[in-house]
């Protein structure tokens, strides 16, 4: 019997947000809003967004046992997620400094902290949770030797939604078990360099050609909206018509509902309608996980 409907797998971190009128060019120096620390990290995001639409969710990840880690769990445990999976251990807690400008568009960079210490070890350790889910969700901000052991410990049923981000090489063992495997278009053509899909224009063809690379299926977002590929097809879905304020998380968010809703049982393209309205809710408001709509709070998606 599956205890929960999703378990993530990977960061969790402080995130540093500073609100910007551009972003500085090389070696330019810019004057920003005041600091805000907001609890952050791919893999908590997705935990908490999941968590808020409903779902039975736990995460597995590493944190310090500093301030940064205390405000990661009390916010995790408010937003009902099961932290029986968070370690805390001797290293900092992971943190990312995030610029946010006038049109929502963000730019992150992160220091791994305790993320780059989730171990194989720590995954193996962990195999009665890994069995107790029936979606188990990866992301990169964690080493790709532990992603790689989460796909070799899970239990042969379980699905495993992969959020190639950061993008980096994807070892063919792992390609193998994403269904799907979940991209933007920078982290697509990143994957395929070298390919000649990437010069492409067209998600379609970044989908393919990825496909050809081993997951069962593939999802890839572009703006609001995102397009859906198996070896069946593939389907476009347009996002609502809902104005950008702000970006940050709304791809974690994304990757949570989709995660979620493929754990109850959805098709790939009905999870990704889905997906796209929560990801649409989050642009329309500021903040990343405070911005996580619940069920009720979700932005109508048109049709097509």
């Amino acid at each position: 019997m599956h205890v929960y409907d999703l378990l993530v797998v990977g960061s969790a971190g402080a995130d540093l947000v500073i609100g910007v009128d551009r972003r500085p060019a090389a070696g330019e120096t810019v004057l920003g809003s005041g600091l805000v620390v907001r609890p952050g990290g791919k893999g908590a995001h997705q935990a908490v967004a999941a968590a808020r639409l409903g779902a039975r969710t736990a995460l597995l990840a590493r944190v310090g046992g500093d301030a940064y880690g205390q405000l990661l769990l009390a916010e995790l445990r408010a937003a009902g997620v099961d932290t029986v999976g968070v370690l805390v251990g001797d290293s900092p807690t992971g943190v990312a400094v995030i610029t946010v400008d006038p049109s929502g568009a963000g730019g992150t960079v992160v220091s791994p902290g305790a993320n780059a210490r989730l171990s194989p070890a720590d995954i193996r350790a962990a195999g009665s949770l890994l069995s107790a889910a029936r979606v188990v969700s990866v992301q990169l901000e964690i080493p790709m030797a532990t992603v790689a052991a989460v796909v070799q410990a899970r239990d042969p049923g379980t699905r495993v939604v992969l959020n190639a981000s950061p993008p980096a090489p994807l070892p063919a063992a792992v390609l193998a078990a994403c269904h799907p495997l979940v991209v933007d278009e920078r982290e697509a053509r990143s994957l395929l360099s070298g390919h000649p899909a990437a010069d492409s224009a067209d998600p379609a063809v970044w989908a393919s050609a990825l496909l050809s690379r081993g997951p069962r299926s593939v999802v890839v977002t572009r703006g609001s909206g995102a397009l859906a590929a198996d070896h069946q097809g593939t389907v476009r879905v347009p996002g609502p018509p809902v104005g950008a304020v702000d970006s940050s998380g709304a791809g974690d968010a994304f990757a949570g509902a989709l995660a979620l809703r493929l754990g109850r049982g959805d098709s790939l393209e009905g999870a990704v309608r889905y997906a796209v309205r929560v990801g649409a809710t989050v642009r329309a408001r500021r903040g990343a996980q405070e911005s996580f709509p619940t069920e009720a709070e979700l932005v109508a998606a048109p049709d097509g």
